[in-house]
């Protein structure tokens, strides 16, 4: 695996985390009882930005580095997933 090819699958990995991470302990304004007006009750008042980010990383620094050693292991390859036999085997 090349520099670019872990850098893209970090990166991958990160934002999908992310996505999963932000939700958690969000409290709107709706849950607080404090609504600005003209914002939606659903609003984050409290998000953790910076917290979620830090998680976010560790975590996937771990899933990274067990995908990434499944890759450059050859445990599963391009081989395994060419289920159409739609790409040339590699050699």
């Amino acid at each position: 695996m090349s520099i670019t090819s872990a850098l893209v699958l970090f990166s991958v990995i990160w934002f999908m985390t992310f996505l999963i991470v932000l939700p958690i302990r969000v409290r709107t304004q709706g849950d607080l009882g404090d609504i600005v007006p003209g914002t939606h009750a659903g609003a984050p008042e409290h998000h953790h930005l910076k917290t979620k980010a830090w998680i976010t990383t560790g975590l996937t620094v771990v899933l990274w580095a067990i995908i990434g050693g499944i890759i450059l292991s050859g445990w599963i390859s391009v081989d395994d997933i060419n289920l159409l036999k739609v790409m040339p085997p590699l050699e």
